[in-house]
């Protein structure tokens, strides 16, 4: 078994008790891996068809799926076509138990590097607006090449701290924190962090999870909710600070949350409708989480952002969010009409990029392909998961396709689902799959 702190050990035993060795032997026991299925791509039904993994449901999500180890899903065509995040099972719980509305406008404050951003776009189902931030710039080009291939058109993706988020006072209706936190939950899964433990413990992740906490509240609309999660097994980190948000916000309760077998709730009085998790209980890792509202004033939604039909160039159009193309240095980008004032804030990613416009000529992104569907674009080249070509175009290879009739810029698809595009001529094509995407 793994060599743990003897000051972790002391806290683990005064916190579970009876229960202490069990949660030892856990250690020596497999670690669980899960996928969750990108819903706005595939139905969770036609994905069971088609997926050539062993696969089992997670009880506390209904897109969720245990996976055994050798299926190596993240080696499949199918997650680069990302119809499938992959998801630690106890942390697909947050973003579950976040009652996301359409039209709903959104923060993720913590969010790198973007598996519960991903599931609330699939909540909002193409409404709405998410801000997906993260104060880390290297983190948060995972996050956008996440959210990216999961096809998200509504959200914009800012790395920068919470405290210099002030000017959204009152302004969204959603906000999920899964705050920077000590790991003790995931001591199991990645070992590295039992020497980050040992640095820096528990007081100093508790410091920076209040002060995010107290600047989201302030961002929080009247009546409007806060997931708030940590992966840690701490009560300082855990119940303290909803014990904090409660001293400090007098109108916010704890909510009920559906429990399911093996959870555990909070530890005090005041966090008895929290939820723990803990790994000798259940198939997954430790996990925290509670459900906070905001006073009780709710707001009749009137806009719901139906999808309309919408056109980029002569030839291509697709069902997006209502909004507008804006223009930026050749740069042209899909903005959903929700998305606030951003100037003067560290953004990455506002709304969908859709391509370059040069001397008059368009030429698609690679983000643009992950959000379109086969029958939006006029040309295609459908490959099936197991032709060897597949990963021949995802390491970014030139590809022999005699066999398709049609040149010119075209969509590539793996059994209908798109990947990315080339370029045809004499029946061969030209890779434009860009090279941070490729195939590993």
């Amino acid at each position: 078994m793994l060599k743990l702190p003897e000051q972790y050990l002391h806290n683990m035993k005064d916190l579970l008790k009876d229960d202490f060795t069990a949660y030892l032997d856990s250690f020596n026991e497999k670690r669980y891996y899960g996928l969750r299925v990108n819903t706005p791509k595939i139905t969770v039904e036609d994905f069971l068809k088609i997926a050539p993994f062993h696969l089992e449901p997670v009880p506390w999500t209904d897109d969720g799926f245990y996976y055994e180890e050798n299926d190596r899903p993240a080696k499949h065509p199918y997650y680069y076509a990302g119809l499938y995040y992959l998801q630690e099972p106890s942390a697909m719980l947050p973003g579950e138990v976040l009652p996301i509305e359409d039209g709903d406008i959104v923060l993720d404050a913590c969010a790198a590097p973007g598996g519960k951003s991903s599931k609330i776009i699939n909540k909002l189902h193409g409404s709405g607006f998410l801000l997906s931030n993260d104060i880390s710039v290297s983190r948060c080009q995972v996050l956008l090449k996440n959210l990216e291939t999961m096809g998200a058109v509504n959200a914009c993706v800012m790395a920068e701290d919470i405290i210099k988020l002030d000017r959204f006072e009152y302004f969204f209706d959603k906000i999920l924190i899964d705050a920077p936190c000590s790991g003790e939950g995931m001591f199991r899964k990645e070992n590295v962090l039992i020497t980050e433990w040992e640095k820096k413990g528990n007081a100093y992740y508790s410091s920076l999870q209040k002060q995010i906490v107290a600047s989201a509240l302030k961002l929080l609309k009247d009546g409007g909710k806060i997931l708030y999660s940590t992966c840690t097994f701490s009560p300082e980190e855990d119940e303290k600070i909803i014990e904090y948000a409660l001293a400090i916000c007098p109108d916010l309760k704890v909510l009920p949350v559906k429990m399911y077998k093996g959870f555990e709730p909070g530890i005090s009085e005041q966090t008895r409708n929290c939820i723990r998790l803990y790994p000798h209980r259940i198939k997954g890792e430790g996990h925290f989480v509670a459900l906070l509202q905001k006073g009780n004033k709710t707001e009749h939604r009137t806009d719901k952002s139906v999808l309309d039909e919408f056109r980029i160039s002569d030839f291509l159009s697709m069902r997006l969010p209502k909004g507008k193309i804006v223009h930026r240095n050749e740069k042209l980008y899909y903005e959903p009409e929700t998305i606030p004032n951003l100037k003067g804030l560290r953004v990455l990613r506002s709304g969908l990029y859709l391509g370059e416009e040069k001397h008059g000529h368009f030429e698609p992104s690679q983000s643009l392909s992950m959000a379109l569907k086969e029958k939006d674009y006029p040309n295609t080249l459908n490959l099936s998961s197991d032709d060897p070509r597949v990963l021949k175009y995802l390491k970014c290879e030139t590809i022999d396709v005699k066999d398709h009739s049609s040149e010119g810029l075209t969509l590539i698809c793996v059994d209908g689902y798109p990947l990315g595009f080339g370029k045809i001529k004499n029946g061969i094509l030209k890779n434009k799959y860009p090279a941070n995407y490729r195939y590993q």
